[in-house]
């Protein structure tokens, strides 16, 4: 199950950072009528490991979406997790 607010596209989204303390942190992904102002579930993830004071690099994620096997991450959350990646890079799991 992906908790999930997705009313518009129906397309629930569900991720997991895994970080370099191994702390894990979920995400969802969260719509909006005007949808560029979609909150992606990577995003969401990277936001509340932020929110929770989490200072080490991400590890990992993995991404997974019951309507679509392997759910690539989108420009924008490849962007953050460039960002926040850890030196030796992310592995990014794609699961179905």
């Amino acid at each position: 199950m992906v908790l999930s607010y997705s009313p518009y596209s129906n397309f629930a989204v569900g991720a997991c950072v895994l970080y370099e303390n191994n702390n894990e942190y979920l995400g969802c992904n969260v719509e909006n009528v005007s949808y560029g102002l979609t909150l992606c579930a990577e995003r969401n993830a990277i936001s509340t490991a932020i929110a929770n004071n989490e200072k080490t690099k991400i590890k990992a994620i993995a991404i997974y979406s019951p309507k679509q096997t392997k759910c690539m991450p989108c420009g924008a959350c490849r962007q953050w997790l460039s960002e926040f990646a850890s030196e030796q890079g992310c592995k990014i799991i794609l699961e179905d």
